[in-house]
């Protein structure tokens, strides 16, 4: 069932994907306690590899052991594992594919119990302090060329190791988008204040990261559409950061949008988002209503840029990612969490054997009267949120043992699994 779908796509470095579909960055949580690659990352990339996407991008490394975005993270900091994300590099590419290393650092968003003062751009913390992040310091001058450096040395070590590309993480509310957040970023130095000073370290780390792993290795960007906050990064001045970005020669930008206060990226927050979807009419207005949460940002910054768009976020049917590609709305579909539940879809897709992706996160519902009264109104809504994600967190630490999805897990059960695996590595965490 050959398609637009199963179409290559040569990046401006000259790099090929093999089609147009792609596994999105999802956290694995499966690092040792010294946050390197491990056989369960082997055995979990080897898998979606076989299972036909032409990209996967690995779940965000960090470049500073004492900013995790969450224990069980992979980190690059002098800690040794090169063999083990070889061996990881080597399985995720086994089908011909790419394996691109997401490159991350978490700043404020980092947890209050692996770092209770994380470094962010400015001194402000979380609104919502139940998500259990301590009160952040602002960074020095220093702190800041210093991480730049870690950036682009982390890129170095994912080219050296095998991977086939980088992509500096840059959205839902981690250390490169609260730079560029005004409500995050209250500096008034060069890295602070105009767009063009708030854009300063992501434009700095990305021109590092080339630097230091040549042209002909592709280097992308994940961004924020919007953080869907009032006075916020707002979509006019991520478009502005997108064609900064195509000037600086980056292969390929993924849009996504949100942040802990607003995770849009899980397709939840205050605001409801309206898919733009595409004008084919095999798609119905109910499809496009729920699918592909940014596409009508995507049909706005296409225009004005030549550089490859990937969105992630809600894609669903086959239809709509067919239409979203044959439309010139985006040239690489992301999935995430349906490859949790499916980590084959890809080639099934592909080849026509379905036309529909695995929603789990439709049909996991937390019930109020499953969780004990003392919790909060507050609470209980990011347990709600959070249920689907850590269902599909669950999902993979079974495809990282070898084991198949299960699919009669509650929200609940799955948040109570996915708490104790986190704590259970949060115990056996050492520092060198």
């Amino acid at each position: 069932m050959a398609d637009v779908l199963s179409q290559s796509l040569r990046l401006p470095c000259g790099a090929v994907l093999s089609n147009r579909l792609a596994k999105a960055s999802m956290t694995e949580g499966l690092a040792d306690p010294l946050n390197r690659a491990t056989d369960r990352h082997v055995r979990l990339y080897r898998r979606w590899a076989q299972g036909g996407a032409g990209l996967l991008l690995s779940g965000n490394v960090q470049v500073d052991r004492t900013h995790l975005e969450r224990p069980g993270n992979i980190a690059i900091d002098g800690n040794g594992g090169l063999d083990a994300l070889r061996a990881m590099a080597q399985a995720g590419t086994c089908a011909g594919n790419h394996l691109w290393m997401q490159i991350n650092h978490p700043g404020r968003q980092t947890p209050a119990n692996i770092n209770p003062t994380p470094l962010a751009p400015s001194a402000v913390p979380l609104a919502t302090a139940e998500v259990g992040c301590g009160q952040p310091v602002a960074m020095t001058e220093s702190q800041i060329t210093d991480l730049i450096r870690r950036f682009a040395h982390v890129a170095t070590v994912a080219r050296e190791t095998g991977f086939t590309g980088v992509q500096v993480h840059a959205a839902h509310g981690y250390l490169n988008s609260q730079f560029l957040s005004p409500l995050s970023n209250l500096r008034t130095d060069a890295w602070g204040g105009s767009l063009e000073n708030r854009a300063r370290f992501l434009m700095e780390t990305v021109r590092a990261t080339r630097k230091a792993i040549g042209r002909d290795f592709p280097v992308s960007v994940k961004l924020n559409s919007a953080d869907f906050q009032k006075s916020g990064f707002s979509d006019e001045e991520s478009m502005q950061v997108v064609r900064w970005l195509a000037e600086a020669s980056v292969d390929l930008i993924e849009i996504s949008g949100g942040n802990y206060e607003q995770p849009q990226m899980i397709g939840r927050g205050d605001s409801q988002l309206a898919a733009a979807g595409s004008a084919r009419k095999p798609v119905a207005d109910s499809t496009r209503r729920r699918e592909a949460y940014f596409l009508d940002y995507a049909a706005q910054v296409r225009p004005t840029v030549a550089v490859p768009l990937m969105i992630t976020g809600g894609f669903r049917s086959r239809a709509a990612m067919v239409a979203a590609v044959e439309s010139n709305q985006l040239d690489v579909v992301g999935l995430a969490r349906p490859l949790c539940a499916d980590p084959e879809l890809c080639a099934k897709l592909l080849s026509g054997e379905t036309d529909q992706a695995p929603a789990p996160e439709r049909n996991i519902v937390l019930d109020r009267a499953s969780v004990p009264a003392e919790v909060s109104d507050t609470v209980f809504k990011i347990m709600e949120s959070y249920g689907p994600v850590a269902w599909c967190y669950v999902q993979l630490f079974r495809l990282g043992e070898g084991e198949d999805p299960i699919f009669n897990l509650s929200a609940l059960e799955a948040l109570s699994t996915y708490e104790a695996k986190d704590q259970a590595i949060l115990l056996a965490l050492k520092r060198p």
